[in-house]
């Protein structure tokens, strides 16, 4: 095992040579430092926990993306008002669960995930690792671009402009802007995710119904079976979008480039939890609108973006469709750009070049450039006419899944690392959470494997 050395100070190993990135970043960590030093009264407390929201609500509603959306769309329509709406809840706490050590990790180390893994275990689990990661943020990037591309045609205007529009603004949030800027916008953009919700409350849905969810007393029932290949692969598919290897890279490199230090930990967890709970209750809100108006339509577990929209125009007329289709676009957009970032940081953090949002182009090029043509890749293809969007949008979120194993399995082995972590380590319960997750996730895709290939042996 390639030992690190354990970071004193808030920059990287390598000297930074980039003047401009580093007067951005000192700039945003002073600012941090006066408002942790300023005297403990209710308005500088509120001060410094709004400075320090950010990676947790990023990370939290980008994974509400529009593969997710349409996720949750189809398990609405498939099984109704379900097991699926209490079922996000203990969702949430898996997230929450998962996205709390890379904020520790990144705390304490001050360095990103993907360079962690590299400098800790070798150059080739550390490319191990990277490669997961790009191939599927890129297949992740096609699932963004289809929520834009139906958007866009719901607004009349041919996707051949917007997807290029949106590539555009995806990477020049990301290029252009330094942390600060680049945090605020994206946060603007991840705020509009919550259009579902209101969306599900002017739907009127059988609140009774969604009651008996939670109770039971509606018998939970699954058509087919729970061992039935439908029912696996959208549990699968939950899975996928609600946590996934992109976000433990993201959220540790977004607290390192941040600035964030072992005394945000708490400001940080309270950060990821309002983030986790705006990604339940927008989870909830889709389920319940399409479980309540589009179930039992024909092929509802393979319905793609395009039928779910005009589905809902068609059950409540066009100025939902029209809000959905909205929400449908800022889920892509959201999600591209962090997905995007969390590229940027690892390869960077793997060549160990100059890597921060704060650095310009010309002084990082290694930074910018992986990223940008991984999300031009994907954008490219949904370009293409006759693309297969429904079942393109399952697929990634069930390799999501089938990915995430290996990523938590790195995490634990650094989160237990005293050398490195010392008492931030993770406790005996946090570890046998952590593991019980792995071992449900692959149970998941080993169910879903067997019902695909036999799907008379359960």
């Amino acid at each position: 095992m390639t030992e690190i050395t354990h970071p004193l100070d808030a920059d990287h190993a390598t000297p930074l040579s980039y003047s401009e990135g580093l007067e951005s970043r000192l700039r945003d960590r002073l600012h941090l430092q006066r408002l942790r030093a300023a005297p403990r009264t209710l308005g500088n407390r509120l001060a410094l926990s709004l400075a320090l929201i950010g990676p947790g609500l990023l990370v939290m509603l980008g994974d509400n993306d529009a593969g997710g959306v349409i996720t949750y769309a189809q398990t609405g329509a498939t099984y109704g008002l379900s097991l699926f709406i209490p079922m996000m809840i203990p969702l949430g706490f898996i997230a929450y669960l998962v996205q709390e050590m890379t904020i520790r990790l990144g705390a304490v180390t001050r360095r990103g995930h993907a360079e962690m893994i590299w400098k800790r275990y070798g150059v080739f689990w550390g490319a191990f690792s990277l490669f997961d990661l790009v191939a599927a943020n890129i297949l992740t990037l096609m699932t963004e671009f289809i929520g834009i591309r139906v958007a866009s045609e719901i607004f009349h205007v041919p996707y051949l402009v917007t997807i290029p529009l949106a590539f555009a603004f995806i990477v020049g949030v990301l290029v252009f802007l330094k942390y600060a800027s680049w945090e605020r916008v994206s946060l603007v953009v991840a705020a509009f995710n919550i259009v579902f919700v209101p969306l599900a409350l002017a739907s009127h849905p059988n609140w009774g119904a969604v009651a008996q969810t939670f109770t039971g007393t509606s018998g939970w029932v699954v058509p087919g079976g729970i061992f039935s290949a439908s029912f696996l692969i959208l549990i699968s598919a939950n899975f996928g979008t609600t946590i996934a290897p992109w976000q433990l890279f993201f959220q540790q490199s977004c607290v390192v480039d941040k600035g964030l230090i072992t005394k945000d930990i708490a400001a940080s967890r309270r950060d990821l939890m309002l983030g986790v709970t705006g990604m339940v209750v927008v989870a909830i809100s889709i389920i319940i609108l399409c479980g309540q108006y589009l179930h039992n339509l024909p092929n509802a577990s393979s319905l793609g973006d395009q039928d779910v929209v005009n589905g809902i125009g068609a059950k409540l007329g066009n100025g939902a469709m029209i809000i959905f289709a909205l929400g449908l676009l800022e889920a892509g957009v959201i999600a591209a750009i962090v997905i995007t970032a969390s590229t940027a940081w690892a390869i960077g953090e793997a060549l160990d070049v100059p890597r921060s949002v704060n650095v310009s182009p010309r002084r990082s090029l290694y930074f910018y450039a992986p990223a940008v043509l991984g999300t031009a890749i994907a954008a490219g293809v949904l370009m293409l006419p006759n693309v297969p969007v429904g079942f393109l949008n399952l697929t990634v979120q069930v390799i999501a899944t089938v990915f995430m194993p290996a990523a938590m399995l790195f995490l634990l082995m650094l989160l237990n690392d005293k050398e490195l972590l010392g008492e931030h380590v993770n406790s005996p319960l946090r570890n046998a959470l952590s593991v019980g997750v792995m071992l449900l996730l692959i149970t998941c895709n080993g169910l879903y494997g067997i019902a695909t290939v036999f799907p008379n042996l359960l």
